[in-house]
Order: C-alpha cells, then structure tokens, then sequence
C-alpha cells in the first residue's frame, strides 16, 4: 500500500472479526499465507458470508503496513459506507428525478478516483457504481482528493458491473460508453433522461463485454498529438456534455 494512513486500517484476528460483525465498511482484508486455527476459521466465514475482498500475502507485506503485532490480518476500513444500488435508483425516482449513475469500470489510481468524485458530484451524478475486484479504494488520499465530495455522494460496490449494467436497464436507464473505439463524436449524443455513464480504466479503457450492452457509445474528439486524455478529464468533459444535450 502506498501512503496508507493508521487510521485507515484495523489489525489482530479479533479485532477485524469484531469489526466485520459491528458492520463497519470494509475495503479489503489482507491475511497472512498459511494462517491456521478455530479463530481464523471463524473470520474467513466472515468474510465469505459478507462478501469482503481478501488478499493472501506473505507477513513482510503486512509488516510493512503495521509495526505491531496484526496477528497476520489487517483490514482497511472505509471512511465512508458503501449503498446498495437497487435502493438508490428507487429513491431517486421516488424523489421525482431521472437518475444519473456514473459507472468506473477498473479505475484503480486513488487521486483520479477522487477528481472523478469531485467532478461528479459538482455536476449532479446520483451515484458511483465501483466493481469489488479492480477498483481504487475509498481511502483518506481519494477523500482529500475529491474535496469531500465522497462524504457527499453515494457509492456502490457491486460484485459485477454487466450485471449492475443489466439491473438499470430493466429500470428504464440508458446505458452511455466514452470510449476511443467509437465512431460517434460525443458532440452528436443526447443524454435527457434516465442515465448511466461507463468511464474505463486507466489502461485500456471500458471492457468490451460491457462496451456490447452499452445503449450508445461515443468518444471525445482531440486534435493534439497526445494520444488521450486523463482519466478524471474524461470523465468531466463526458458528464458535462450528458448533463447539458
């Protein structure tokens, strides 16, 4: 982990274990290869039954994260509690809005996470859809850099994005891709109604299985010789142009 807080973590077997049964939002649980015993048995039911990610590591990694004693388990909590995406969608319509969900497909760099937050929040998106594998965390460092603006909008964490994808069509959203591998210029799209917007990862952009059931995709024009824009830059001029054709 690069640059992570104390504050961000709770560590020893008992006390991830008491943790996970108070209901405090969990990011991912790092536990140490090879650990055995009743006590272990009982937080890896835990952790199967809430559907936590885990990560097996040798003990230098988790020395590294904590000079004492962590019993060989650390667990890094998240600031802020994850919403259910299916409540979300039927309170905002509840509310009279048309919904407007913002979908990170593998967005894994902390500080675009938290500008993509930020922009997203000043321009209205309802909520952010975040796959449980392959995704950046919600940490102190993705707070500051949102502004605050994680403590604001609501964030979902779902164990998969076409399926997630499936759900809001069946409740009347319309399903935008921006994506290089588009013909449509973003200039010829309008975005009125219900919506979600896929932004893909900082690699390769949005996975093609999800570019297939996507309703329209388009990509931003450049004239420069940068082959592409960052990230969290794409995301604004994108949710921009869908907020406002």
């Amino acid at each position: 982990m690069n640059k992570t807080n104390t504050e961000d973590l709770v560590f020893g077997i008992r006390s991830v274990i008491e943790a996970i049964n108070e209901g405090k939002t969990i990011n991912k649980i790092y536990l140490q290869k090879g650990l055995t015993g009743d006590l272990i048995k009982e937080l890896v039911i835990l952790i199967h039954k809430e559907k936590i990610l885990v990560q097996k590591v040798p003990i230098q990694k988790l020395n590294h994260m904590v000079k004492k004693n962590h019993q060989g388990v650390i667990a890094m909590i998240s600031p802020v509690p994850y919403h259910q995406l299916e409540w979300l969608v039927q309170d905002i319509y509840e509310r009279g809005e048309d919904p407007f969900i913002l979908i990170l497909d593998r967005v894994k760099d902390v500080r675009n996470f938290g500008a993509i937050s930020r922009t997203a929040e000043c321009f209205g998106v309802h909520a952010i859809v975040l796959p449980n594998k392959d995704s950046a965390l919600i940490t102190n460092d993705a707070i500051k850099t949102s502004a605050g603006a994680l403590f604001k909008i609501p964030v979902c964490k779902v164990n998969s994005l076409s399926s997630s994808i499936d759900f809001l069509k069946g409740y009347g959203l319309k399903i935008f891709a921006c994506t290089e591998k588009s013909d449509t210029l973003i200039n010829k799209v309008e975005g009125a109604g219900p919506k979600a917007l896929i932004i893909g990862s900082e690699e390769d952009g949005v996975d093609s299985q999800l570019l297939k059931i996507s309703d329209v995709s388009f990509k931003i024009p450049m004239i420069g010789t940068i082959a592409s824009l960052n990230v969290s830059v794409a995301s604004g001029i994108a949710i921009h142009q869908l907020n406002n054709s």
